[in-house]
Formats: structure tokens, C-alpha cells, sequence
């Protein structure tokens, strides 16, 4: 019997910034339903730290909020396998580098996962001490109910 693959599942963004914090509050709720093939962490999203973190993994898929200018609550899904992160949706990254370019570092550097998945959630709210909009709370579900499909 094949077994599947581990699954990293990394949420990143800043808790503490309101939407920018959906990644890790998918995380929290994967952590929450895991078990089995599922290794769930939490990460700030500093590039280098991400490339780190997934390197030697079958399997990841990340979780970031994203200002590309749509509408608040929209989730985009990206496959690096079959396209390059678009550059506007992670453009305001406040680390060193963006998810898009640690991804694009990690491509060029043969460092990238054989799959890896990117969920991008349009966020509304990035001041500081806000909660989730309840657009952004309204995806988390939907995220977190198509990661455990991925998975499976």
C-alpha cells in the first residue's frame, strides 16, 4: 500500500494586522482537523524563512492575504508547477522579499517543492489590531475545506 505524501500546510502573515492575518488563522483551523499526512505551521512570511521551511517537501501549500484589487473575500489558487505567482498579489509584502519572489528564488535555485500551492486571499483590513473582515472570515471555511481536499 502507497501511503500519501506529507502535506506542509504553512499559514503566514501578521496576526496582529487584520486580514493579514488569515493565513495563520487557516492554519490554526487546519491544526485544529489534522492528523495523518498534515504538517501545519504558522510563519511570519519572510522569504528566506519560507524557502527553508519547504525545502525537501513533496507537498506544501501556503496561505497569504493579498491586495491585488479585488474583491475583498476572493480566493485565488496558484500551482507553481503551472504558472508563476503574479507579483501584484503579494506586492505588499512588508519582508525582506515577498512570498512571489521566494518562490521565484526558490524555482531558479531547484528548491521548490514537487507541488506547491498557493492560496491568496483578497484582503479588505491591514490596520493594526483589527479583526478578520467578514468577507476574509467568510473564505477561511472555503479554504480550509479545499486544502483538506488537496491533501487527501
Amino acid at each position: 500500500m502507497i501511503s500519501a505524501p506529507q502535506v506542509l500546510v504553512i499559514g503566514i502573515g501578521n496576526a496582529y494586522a487584520g486580514d493579514d492575518a488569515v493565513g495563520r488563522i487557516v492554519a490554526r483551523r487546519m491544526t485544529a482537523l489534522s492528523g495523518g499526512n498534515l504538517r501545519v505551521v504558522e510563519e511570519s512570511g519572510e522569504g528566506a524563512a519560507l524557502i527553508e521551511l519547504w525545502r525537501g517537501a513533496e507537498v506544501a501549500i501556503v496561505i497569504d492575504a493579498v491586495r491585488s484589487g479585488g474583491a475583498p473575500g476572493t480566493i485565488h489558487r496558484f500551482d507553481t508547477a503551472v504558472q508563476p505567482i503574479p507579483g501584484k498579489f503579494f506586492h505588499h509584502s512588508t519582508h525582506a522579499f515577498s512570498l512571489a519572489e521566494a518562490i521565484e528564488l526558490a524555482r531558479a535555485l531547484n528548491q521548490l517543492p514537487n507541488k506547491l500551492v498557493v492560496y491568496g486571499i483578497e484582503g479588505k483590513n491591514f490596520q493594526s489590531g483589527a479583526d478578520l473582515s467578514m468577507e476574509v472570515e467568510a473564505a477561511v471555511d472555503e479554504v480550509v475545506g479545499r486544502i483538506r481536499e488537496e491533501a487527501e
